[in-house]
């Protein structure tokens, strides 16, 4: 069979799941099985594939049909610049969350060192991208799932940052060590209705410790900023990610825990999305 047959085939059975990146898709899975670019594939669409790399194309396939993220069945993920490993433990990244390193980089120094804490590291991709971009700093990273963790010490491995973060697999409630020049987080904020209108492959395969964020949504964006406000020196930095309706009460909780508000940053859409504050009283 030859690969624009193959790609066809899939599409068709992708699209009757309407799964809207189809093609795409098709073309990354076919890509991972012939271990080829999708240039490379899409100026070759004559050539064919044998009976064991069919097999294997329509295994992953049946996978993305059953509404399995891409990015999982891909085993990575693109975020700001950089590849980052993912699997079922963390999060797949988000192009909103860039709004975040966007924004620190604008707070963060090219030639002084800083001494950072990423709260919820996930797969890493905020504190390694950041490290990537400001390399004169030094990182402390804290998850309370232990295989979440794992996937982020890979991930700094792999970007040559071992040597640059600390990893703790720790609640924030426990966590307590010395005084921090940022804190950057994007923690679980869904809320319970929310969390059910979550698209099928969000909702059966990330996992729902990143994502929920209790009742209100604000379970662990109250506990970020309370631990925070212990944490950071005297015009240390909090840059947080919050959903697109939290912006007023996590404003008041800022206020009430001793922070100023510098920035509001807005997502894509237009919706608010990154919080920057500097704790001004201690």
């Amino acid at each position: 069979m030859q690969y624009l047959e193959i790609l066809n085939k899939g599409n068709q059975i992708l699209r009757a799941k309407n799964i809207k990146s189809s093609n795409l898709d098709c073309e990354l899975i076919l890509s991972k099985v012939l271990n080829k670019s999708r240039e490379e594939i899409l100026i070759n669409l004559n050539n064919k594939i044998t009976e064991s790399q069919e097999k294997k194309f329509l295994f992953y396939l049946r996978k993305r049909r059953n509404k399995k993220p891409i990015s999982y069945i891909l085993g990575f993920k693109y975020f700001w610049k950089y590849k980052f490993y993912i699997n079922k433990s963390t999060l797949i990244p988000r192009p909103e969350s860039e709004h975040l390193i966007e924004c620190t980089l604008k707070y963060v120094s090219t030639s002084k060192s800083m001494n950072i804490l990423d709260i919820g590291t996930g797969s890493g991709c905020l504190i390694i991208s950041l490290l990537k971009e400001r390399y004169n700093c030094i990182a402390t990273a804290i998850d309370i799932s232990k295989d979440a963790l794992k996937v982020a010490e890979i991930n700094a491995k792999l970007h040559q940052l071992e040597n640059k973060i600390r990893f703790f697999n720790i609640d924030i409630d426990k966590f307590n060590s010395s005084k921090y020049d940022l804190v950057i987080s994007n923690p679980p904020y869904i809320n319970k209705v929310d969390l059910n209108r979550l698209e099928d492959g969000v909702k059966l395969y990330e996992p729902r410790l990143a994502l929920y964020g209790g009742i209100n949504g604000f379970d662990e964006i109250n506990k970020v900023i309370k631990k925070s406000s212990k944490l950071l020196k005297c015009n240390g930095k909090l840059i947080i990610e919050i959903g697109h309706k939290q912006k007023n009460y996590t404003v008041k909780i800022l206020l009430e825990n001793g922070f100023y508000i510098n920035e509001i940053r807005k997502d894509f859409s237009g919706k608010d999305r990154c919080l920057v504050s500097t704790k001004i009283n201690q």
